[in-house]
């Protein structure tokens, strides 16, 4: 009998945490599902939401980490988060299949703008942004949620591979 429920259950949990990418996970097992499907958190640029998908982790927890990276902390191994939460690390040790570790350059990051917060006033500061994909921009962030990543946004707002590039530079999560 728990067989055939697993076996009923499995593929609609692995549709919801592709589907859905604010799902909560409820275990560690979820954590490992995710992880073998391809879901990765950026701690570098993770948000609030972001932190939140992790289980045991509190909502001052995860805004105490978006603050620290907001104000240029960076993160480059798990031991890092751990120490930042004052946790030991064998307790975020098995969060570390869907965490990734990612360099940014901090320079590089202050001349670009986050496609999640911008306006629409900043965005058509950027060589190449129309005030009209600006607009679209800020129209289908709202409607639809933030933009995973910049091929996200292309495939959203339908940008043609040529404005995609002229606009890579510029822009980030």
């Amino acid at each position: 009998m728990l067989d055939r429920l697993a076996q009923w259950t499995q593929p609609k949990l692995h549709a919801r945490i592709l589907a859905d990418p604010y799902y909560r996970f409820q275990s560690l097992a979820e954590v490992a599902l995710a992880a073998d499907l391809g879901v990765r958190i950026d701690v570098n640029q993770a948000s609030v939401d972001d932190w939140l998908r992790l289980p045991g982790l509190s909502i001052h927890q995860a805004r105490q980490l978006v603050q620290l990276t907001h104000n240029g902390v960076q993160f480059y191994c798990i031991e890092d988060v751990a120490a930042a939460l004052s946790l030991p690390v064998q307790r975020m040790q098995p969060l570390a299949a869907i965490l990734q570790f990612c360099y940014y350059d901090s320079a590089a990051l202050a001349t670009t703008l986050n496609l999640n917060t911008a306006t629409v006033e900043q965005l058509t500061g950027i060589p190449g942004m129309t005030s009209r994909i600006a607009r679209h921009m800020i129209r289908d962030r709202i409607a639809h949620g933030p933009f995973q990543n910049f091929a996200d946004l292309q495939q959203r707002i339908n940008l043609s591979g040529e404005t995609a590039q002229a606009l890579l530079p510029y822009l980030r999560c």
